[in-house]
């Protein structure tokens, strides 16, 4: 093929080590990252033939090809992942993370404090989560600080500035949650040996810890120290208690990490459980998006990579469904056919799938479609209606002094305005500042014509006036039979009053409802339109009038200057050449000694 003729020099020097690949297109950005056992044969693989639609798209923008080359495997998986987060190429599966996630942060400092965080910061500092509920980490920092006495403050706890005396102790340390290190009360080595036990708890090690509270407890209990010694038994009950919670999965399985992973069209959505002492301490799912085409055994070692890299996970065994295209190193892969390790992964893969279907709701709940039918059924509810209103109409009049009169219908499906279908009327049967009568004729014209024509019926009609706007157009309403078709409303400007037909009390609707918004919408548009048709109308008839009075001017040459200029003063400035060329030079002259005058 003509991309294979393109690249042949360059896929002639790529080796068949392992190691990573890089397409570059022509304004040298990275579109592709990708891994291979042997890059050779994987990067030739993208010439063959019958290639899906993504991948010849990817090989038309792409303009040069890298590689680098690692000394196995491990390090292929390790350094896609990297370059993928510094490029961000394109083509690449996106993890779709789009929400922070809290951890809980033991600080790297003297007398380090334990608290969440959403911004971890890269300051040596240790970070465990993330966590998918807030509630869990305010629960977990809520209970080691009853556990343990550590400081909240945020002073700078070196030993020169506690030697120089530089602070003093707080309300905390009166409270009994302190025990004032900032004075010199507590020993930098014993507050360091909780910090120890606060990470075991946090990897979730409770028997760990419970094993040397245990230790500890016998000890203080042979020196005589019993008060001591039973402030170590309340701890040890305390964590026997929140170990007891725990979801326990297996007596058995000690250090594992477990995924699982299913896909729908371009998304996969992998769980993670992490499972330790037999409890599972640690769950998070990822949803990927797939932009090119990838097997399923890439995109699990590269949710694998990013994941235990991110949670910083060292578990020497990963329970999985099927074993990734390229293995860590130094890490035992499990693919379970029965037992305990096979209901873990059982467990994982209804995890993803509870995920999915979750994502797949939301996406539904905030699409455009399901947004409109939620405010369409608001609406038919606040207004008492049978059906839905998908097809809504709004009639406005429009006069000055009673000059010109107009009205405007605006029609609106699925809650957009559907400008084929606006239309504007001349009032024919009522002369000057009318509106009731004026209302009374356009709504018995606009729905007689639709009856004619045996068009859809609106199923709400909106009048844009009081009660004396809406007495008039169901006077038409009643003449056509279509009281008991279609539901008609009127809406007074002055506190939007929302009227029904034969009921003088009107009701109100909240003001930052999405109904009466959706009301107002209409009706503004319909004023909007009305308005916009009597300025022109307007305009025209002044321009008439202008060139009525001109003797010597008959209809066709006003129809000439009619569309060729837009108002009277227009033609007022024209040249002697323009009206000379567009009606002759006698006529020119007539317009000419008349605009003069």
């Amino acid at each position: 093929m003509a991309a294979e003729v393109k690249f042949k020099s360059i896929l002639s020097l790529i080796p068949d080590n392992p190691g990573v690949y890089q397409f570059i297109d022509s304004y040298g950005v990275v579109i592709y990252v990708g891994k291979a056992k042997n890059l050779k044969k994987r990067v030739t693989s993208y010439f063959s033939k019958n290639q899906s639609g993504k991948t010849i798209a990817l090989l038309r923008k792409t303009s040069d090809i890298r590689h680098i080359v690692v000394d196995n495997e491990s390090d292929a998986l390790l350094l896609e992942n990297n370059l993928i987060k510094k490029h961000q190429p394109r083509y690449n599966i996106l993890l779709k993370d789009d929400k922070t996630f809290p951890w809980i942060c033991v600080k790297n400092e003297p007398f380090p404090r334990v608290f969440s965080t959403r911004n971890p910061v890269r300051d040596g500092s240790v970070y465990f989560g993330p966590y998918t509920s807030g509630l869990m980490v305010k629960t977990l920092v809520s209970f080691i600080r009853q556990l343990y006495k550590l400081r909240t403050c945020s002073h700078n706890l070196t030993k020169q500035n506690i030697d120089a005396g530089k602070f003093k102790v707080c309300l905390e340390y009166h409270l009994g949650n302190c025990k004032a290190p900032c004075v010199g009360k507590q020993q930098e080595s014993d507050y360091q040996e909780n910090m120890d036990q606060i990470k075991d708890i946090l990897k979730g090690n409770i028997s760990t810890v419970i094993d040397h509270l245990k230790m500890t407890m016998a000890k203080y209990s042979g020196e005589l120290r019993f008060e001591e010694a039973q402030s170590i038994k309340e701890k040890i009950e305390i964590l026997s208690r929140f170990k007891s919670k725990s979801t326990i999965v297996s007596n058995t399985i000690r250090n594992v990490d477990v995924f699982a992973i299913t896909q729908e069209s371009d998304n996969a959505y992998v769980n993670y459980l992490k499972v330790n002492e037999g409890a599972v301490i640690q769950a998070l799912t990822i949803e990927l998006k797939i932009r090119a085409e990838e097997e399923k055994e890439s995109i699990l070692g590269f949710a694998i990579t990013e994941i235990r890299q991110r949670l910083q996970s060292d578990s020497p065994e990963i329970i999985l469904p099927f074993e990734p295209d390229i293995l860590l190193d130094k890490v035992k892969y499990t693919v379970p056919k029965a037992g305990e390790k096979l209901k873990l992964l059982e467990l994982a893969e209804r995890n993803a799938i509870y995920y999915k279907l979750e994502q797949k709701k939301k996406r539904m709940e905030h699409s455009p479609q399901a947004r409109t039918g939620k405010n369409l059924e608001k609406l038919k509810n606040d207004l008492h209606m049978s059906e839905l209103p998908a097809h809504i109409e709004c009639f406005d009049n429009s006069n000055i002094m009673g000059t010109n009169p107009v009205a405007a219908c605006v029609v609106f499906k699925n809650a957009r305005p559907s400008k084929v279908d606006y239309r504007h009327f001349n009032i024919k049967t009522v002369s000057g500042a009318d509106d009731f009568s004026s209302m009374e004729e356009i709504v018995y014209r606009r729905y007689r014509r639709i009856i004619e024509e045996n068009q859809k019926l609106p199923q709400l009609v909106i009048i844009d006036g009081g009660k004396g706007q809406l007495s008039s157009a169901m006077k038409s309403i009643d003449k056509l039979g279509l009281r008991e078709k279609i539901t008609v409303i009127g809406i007074a400007k002055k506190l939007e009053e929302i009227y029904f037909p034969g009921d003088s009390v009107p009701i109100y609707l909240d003001k930052n409802s999405i109904s009466l918004k959706i009301i107002q919408q209409l009706r503004n548009e319909a004023h909007r339109f009305g308005i916009n048709f009597h300025r022109d109308k307007r305009s025209s008839q002044m321009i008439k009038s202008d060139l009525d009075q001109i003797k010597g001017i008959g209809p066709k040459t006003k129809e000439i200057l009619l569309k060729h200029f837009e108002s009277a003063e227009t033609i007022k400035n024209a040249s002697v050449e323009e009206l000379e060329n567009l009606v002759g030079s006698s006529k020119s002259k007539v317009l000419l000694d008349y605009f003069r005058k």
